[in-house]
Formats: C-alpha cells, sequence, structure tokens
C-alpha cells in the first residue's frame, strides 16, 4: 500500500501542498497513465467480475419485466410510484456533485478539486444514464418511451408541456448533454498524453481519434481553456435546476408530504449531499487500489468531508422545516402525513433515514475522524443509504396513506424491485470501473496547472510535504526529495 501522508493541518502562513511525494510533471504523468497502462491487477478483475454479475442481474430483471408488465413490480394503488422513481430521483441526485465539483468549484478557482474531478464527472454520467434508465421502462411499455419527447406525428399528440414530468425529459436530457461535453473536453489533452504513449497501433488509434488531432500548440491550449470556461458557465445553472425541476414532480401535486415550496432547494441540497458521499466512496478505493495518495490527497478527502458535514445540516435543517411547516399549516392531512412518517408503518425507513443523514455526518466534527479516511468513507456510505431511504420515505409513505383513508394500502417490494435496485449499481460500477482501465481517472493537465514547476520556480527553497500528524515528512530541494522524521524537521 501507498504511503499516505498527512497534509490537512492548518498553517495561515503557507497555502498546504496539494500534490505530494516530491512529484514532478514525469512523475505526475507515469502515476495517472500507469492506470491504464499498467496489466490489469487482481483486484480490478474481482471487482468488474461482481460488478458484471449485478449487471447481467438488471437485464435479466428488465427483460422479465418488458415481456411480463409492470406488475413484477410491487407497485399497487394508490402506490402507484415506488421504487422506479426512488431509484429515478436517487441517481439524478448522486449526478449533482460532479458537476458541482467540475463547474462551480473550477469557477471559484478552488484549486483542489483538480485531483478530484475526473472520475466526479464520469461518476456524474454514469449516474444519469442509470437515472435515465427508470423513467424509460416505469412508462410500462417501454417501446412506447419516445412519446416522452415532443416529436412531431401525424396523428397531432403531444406530450402535456405543463407537466413537470415533460420538464424533467428537457432538465434531465439538458444535463447530460452538457455534463458528457463537458467531460470530454477536459479529457482531450490527457487522451493525447495516451496516445503519445501507447504501444501498440490500436491504442494509438482510438487515443488519437478521440484526442481530436490535440498538438498541445500555444492556440489549442487557448481554445480548450476557452472552451472550457464556457462549458463551466453553462453547466453551473443546470446543478440548480435539475433536481428543483425533479421536486416539481412531487411539489406541484396535492398529495400530503408533496406539497411544499421547500422541495427545490431540499432536493439540491440533498443531491449535492448524497453526490459528495458517492465521490468518498469511489475515491478512496480508488487511491488506495491505483496508487494515487500523493494526487488524492488527505486535504482533498478532508475537504470533501467538509462539504459532507455542511450540506448533512441542511439537509438535516430542511428535515425540521418540513415538521415546523406541516404543523404551523394547521392542516390536518399534512400534519398526519409527517406524524405517519415518523410513526406510522414505514417508521423504520424514516429513522433510518435520520441516522445516517442527520446523525451519523456529525461525527465529521471530529478532526480525528476526518483524518481517517475510512472512518470518512463509513459516514459517507451511511450518506447515501440514507439519500435512498429519504427517496423512498418521501414516495412511498405520502401515496400509501393519501387524503382517503378507503384507499390507504401498504408497500412491500418484490424480489424484481430489489434485484433491479441492485443491478443498477452493477451497470454505475461497471462503466465506473472500464474508465478506471482505460481513461486517464486524474485529469493530468489541471493538476500540473496547480504545481509550483507551473509557476516557473520553487516558492520555497525548502517546502514540506508532510505536517504535524504524519510521522516523516519529505523535503523537496535542488529538484530532489528525501524523508525525514518529523522530529528532525522541529529541530
Amino acid at each position: 500500500m501507498a504511503r499516505d501522508i498527512d497534509n490537512t493541518a492548518e498553517d495561515p502562513r503557507r497555502r498546504a501542498p496539494l500534490v505530494l511525494g516530491g512529484r514532478d510533471f514525469t512523475s505526475v504523468t507515469d502515476c495517472v497513465c500507469a492506470v491504464a497502462e499498467r496489466p490489469t491487477t487482481l483486484a480490478w478483475k474481482i471487482a468488474f467480475a461482481g460488478s458484471l454479475s449485478l449487471l447481467a442481474v438488471l437485464g435479466v430483471c428488465l427483460a422479465y419485466l418488458i415481456s411480463t408488465g409492470v406488475g413484477v413490480w410491487g407497485n399497487n394503488q394508490p402506490v402507484g410510484w415506488a421504487f422506479d422513481i426512488v431509484n429515478f430521483v436517487f441517481w439524478v441526485g448522486i449526478g449533482h456533485a460532479g458537476t458541482l465539483i467540475s463547474a462551480v468549484l473550477f469557477l471559484f478557482r478552488q484549486n483542489w478539486r483538480t485531483g478530484i474531478n475526473r472520475f466526479a464527472e464520469a461518476m456524474t454520467i454514469f449516474a444519469v444514464v442509470c437515472a435515465a434508465m427508470f423513467p424509460g421502462v416505469h412508462v410500462g411499455r417501454v417501446w412506447l418511451a419516445y412519446w416522452l419527447f415532443p416529436i412531431p406525428n401525424q396523428m397531432g399528440m403531444w406530450p402535456n408541456f405543463r407537466s413537470p414530468l415533460l420538464w424533467d425529459v428537457f432538465a434531465v436530457g439538458t444535463y447530460a448533454t452538457v455534463s458528457l461535453l463537458f467531460w470530454y473536453v477536459g479529457l482531450i489533452p490527457d487522451l493525447a498524453t495516451l496516445r503519445d504513449r501507447a504501444t501498440s497501433r490500436s491504442k494509438q488509434f482510438l487515443y488519437g481519434l478521440f484526442a481530436l488531432g490535440w498538438t498541445g500548440s500555444s492556440r489549442a491550449w487557448h481554445r480548450f481553456e476557452r472552451a472550457y470556461l464556457l462549458l463551466a458557465a453553462l453547466a453551473t445553472p443546470l446543478v440548480l435546476s435539475v433536481h428543483s425541476v425533479v421536486s416539481f414532480d412531487f411539489a406541484t401535486s396535492q398529495v400530503p408530504g408533496w406539497h411544499t415550496t421547500i422541495f427545490p432547494p431540499y432536493f439540491v441540497a440533498g443531491a449535492i449531499f448524497g453526490g459528495f458521499a458517492m465521490v468518498l466512496n469511489l475515491a478512496i478505493p480508488a487511491r488506495e487500489l491505483f496508487g494515487l495518495n500523493d494526487i488524492i490527497t488527505r486535504r482533498h478527502i478532508d475537504n470533501m468531508a467538509r462539504v459532507l458535514l455542511g450540506t448533512g445540516l441542511i439537509v438535516s435543517y430542511a428535515y425540521a422545516t418540513e415538521f415546523w411547516t406541516a404543523w404551523y399549516s394547521a392542516n390536518d392531512a399534512e400534519q398526519f402525513a409527517f406524524l405517519n412518517r415518523a410513526f406510522g408503518p414505514f417508521a423504520w425507513a424514516f429513522w433510518t433515514m435520520i441516522f445516517c443523514n442527520v446523525v451519523a455526518p456529525q461525527f465529521l466534527w471530529s478532526k480525528r475522524v476526518r483524518s481517517n479516511v475510512w472512518a470518512v468513507f463509513g459516514v459517507a456510505l451511511l450518506a447515501n443509504i440514507g439519500m435512498w431511504f429519504e427517496r423512498f420515505v418521501i414516495i412511498v409513505t405520502s401515496l400509501a396513506r393519501d387524503h382517503l383513508p378507503s384507499s390507504w394500502w401498504g408497500f412491500v417490494p418484490t424480489a424484481v424491485d430489489l434485484l433491479t435496485l441492485a443491478g443498477s449499481f452493477g451497470l454505475f460500477f461497471t462503466l465506473f470501473l472500464l474508465f478506471c482501465r482505460y481513461l486517464p481517472v486524474v485529469a493530468m493537465a489541471e493538476v500540473k496547472s496547480i504545481m509550483p514547476q507551473a509557476h516557473g520556480h520553487d516558492p520555497e527553497p525548502s517546502t514540506e510535504s508532510a505536517v504535524a500528524g504524519s510521522t516523516a515528512v519529505t523535503i523537496h530541494s535542488a529538484g530532489q526529495s528525501r524523508s525525514i522524521p518529523t522530529g528532525a524537521v522541529t529541530a
């Protein structure tokens, strides 16, 4: 296992280094390209086999669903939306953090994003692929799913443009398109690097094809930076708009528990919370598996843990506001909906959500917890579980007991529901593992831009790459590096 240097200590006199190990441009290139160039590791093979197995389960479930009908799900009357829409909203939310890290943090010039933005963007695209699948199969007759789009036809039939369900089509479609373009444009310089290092004709051809003839000239870099900035500016409002539009599916209805104006900001904060949790769940194993500890450092993990804590507090506030609004409205149906969530037949799901999204993130107040990457991994995993249950609580508990007590009914997921959910994770992780294997998982060009060498000088005659909390520090001086005990530096 690669060494893990603690660079999270705060020193107001000097910015903490974001690339450790005394690496120069060449060693950063070697470290990142090695992930795609080395023979496949046993750990990757095991992970890929597991993901592919789940993907096969998803294929079987979808084939059974299409050949039999949506009656294979546990949906009933009145719970017409269940796992299908829960999974859709969950996966759309997961995709948010990728664009946030890439676009919003880029516009705010947060340099620490460069170590993690590439696979966060990839995560966004793969999550949107998983999300887009569920509305397609939710319609029941998937061969008519194209009716979701406003396509001119001889019957003069159009979707209802006043329905938020159609707004979903535009919002998610625009989000997926811009995210894909943003991700691909950022990949171009790094694809050219892989092209130039490729040792086989097939790799040279494929990497060269997608590198679009990149030469690294001054003009090419100028065009690249202009396009990247424009796409970042275009993607930023989408971060806020897409999940707001998804929340309108619920907020514009009259169902108790859904009809509330807090849903747009509440859904966006929850999406960022769940998305950052998924980035942590991917980044921590990836840095260990691919030896990227010097590039995805503890400071990156610490910063993401702080964002997770902050958005977790926003989500907790939103939960409290919902209960306050229901009580203050003096509306019997609204008050019952929230009491039913906390003490009704699905109370187990509600309290699971509270523990995972409200209680667990509070551990991140502790510096000791944030410094332990596997403790952060555990909190992030709980946050992801909690965010799925949040969607389940909102959708299923509200529908199961609506305005009309005579229509109340429960909900029990079928095996197809559960296996389809598991299979969607198989699709996500299969795409992510293929990405890790064949494409640069870290934006090499962007990482190099924040290194001292990019500015033509080493800012300090002797730069500490490690700080308090580690047993040794690495000293860089005159282009060389060496590790010495912490005590020697202090002395």
